[in-house]
């Protein structure tokens, strides 16, 4: 709203300074801060209502230590995340712009789907919450939208350029904006596949986006259920989103970047680095709700915040073209879930075969594992936000280690 506020004082008055929100850069700086300021000064207000509405996190004791004197925290915090978020984004983004506006809708229905399962915890007492079928309903109603949305929106192109002759030559870039379904391969040579590939010859090319629409499906219900696993101690799914936003901040700049798109001999995808205003607004969200949530933690972000993390990532990754990226950008969401599962089937294998389920992890997902093993929460959170740090720069070098 700020922009096309200011942008009309900038055309129409030459109002001074006015022009400095046509930089991305500017208003990443004011969405980030504004965030902070929201999440760190209105977040002590919401746990307090919180609190008072006696909104607390019901444990089960699964025999963790520490884990009982956690009963009574208040949840229902993704509140926080939200409002950080929403807000400053709303205020700096473009909001003509189909990908900020995929980002914002996607936030949205994942922490409503969240805000349902909380609720029903809550206040209908049933701690299982949601049933897991509804959830799924509902990421794959997201999958859907934004399947659709960027396979068919005019606005969703990629920009390629002819060849110059030569280097220094002083004529205009000649070039081309088209719709396709590349996206980026990492370690790859030539690193980009086309999801019409997956068709194998056998149907014509007009039936891709069916194939793009179930691959959206898939990618945000894994990546939103896996923040969701990850949200298990304090600090460690907000902290992670952190690295895994300031990763794809990066990466929507420089994708969206005519200079160092070239340069790096990356897609070039136009109007894409208005992206990082939001991920700016979301590092800022999930860092003012960290004061809070670090350890001992004084409010959970409940599902209302965890499944909204980790499906606004998906989203973001997809509309940038990275989502095949995903196995290392959100590394631990992937560990916690592979634990979950390769834990789930052995027991049930085990079980059928020998009469009596076995385990191969102490307890899953992956960080209670840890617990089990006797290390401390804080210990555990700050080797996983290192290990999401590593991967963080394993993905960023993708961009030229091919």
């Amino acid at each position: 709203m700020l922009y096309y506020l200011f942008q009309f004082l900038d055309e129409r008055y030459n109002f001074p300074g006015a022009g400095v929100f046509q930089f991305i850069s500017f208003r990443a700086l004011g969405a980030v801060a504004t965030s902070l300021i929201i999440g760190a000064v209105f977040g002590r207000r919401i746990i307090d209502k919180l609190r008072q509405l006696q909104i607390g996190e019901s444990i089960r004791d699964l025999g963790l230590e520490g884990q009982m004197q956690k009963r009574g925290t208040p949840t229902m915090g993704g509140f926080i995340i939200l409002a950080a978020l929403l807000i400053p984004a709303l205020l700096f983004a473009k909001l003509s712009n189909v990908y900020v506006v995929l980002a914002l809708v996607s936030t949205v229905w994942t922490g409503m789907i969240g805000f349902l399962d909380d609720y029903i915890k809550v206040f209908k007492k049933n701690k299982e919450g949601l049933q897991g079928k509804f959830k799924v309903v509902g990421q794959i109603g997201l999958g859907m939208i934004v399947g659709l949305t960027l396979y068919f929106n005019d606005y969703v192109k990629i920009r390629v350029y002819a060849p110059r002759l030569l280097s220094t030559s002083n004529v205009p870039d000649v070039y081309t904006d088209i719709k396709s379904t590349l996206t980026t391969v990492p370690f790859v040579k030539n690193n980009e596949f086309d999801y019409s590939s997956l068709l194998f010859g056998l149907l014509p090319d007009s039936y891709t986006w069916i194939v793009y629409v179930l691959v959206c499906i898939f990618i945000i219900t894994a990546v939103s259920n896996g923040a969701n696993i990850t949200d298990g101690i304090d600090g460690l799914a907000a902290g992670t989103s952190i690295i895994i936003a300031l990763t794809i901040a990066v990466l929507a700049y420089l994708s969206g970047n005519k200079v160092f798109s070239q340069y790096l001999n990356i897609m070039y995808i136009p109007n894409a680095g208005e992206l990082v205003i939001f991920c700016a607004a979301f590092v800022g969200a999930c860092v003012g709700f960290l004061w809070y949530n670090s350890y001992p933690a004084q409010v959970f972000m409940g599902d209302t915040g965890s499944l909204m993390l980790g499906g606004v990532i998906a989203v973001l990754a997809l509309a940038i073209r990275k989502e095949l990226l995903i196995p290392s950008m959100c590394g631990i969401f992937l560990a916690e879930n592979i634990s979950v599962i390769i834990q789930v089937s052995y027991f049930k294998y085990t079980k059928k075969k020998y009469g009596e389920g076995r385990r191969i992890f102490l307890m899953a997902p992956l960080h209670h594992h840890f617990q089990k093993k006797g290390y401390h929460e804080a210990k555990i959170v700050t080797r996983f936000w290192i290990v999401g740090i590593i991967l963080a720069v394993l993905t960023l070098a993708t961009l030229k280690l091919r």
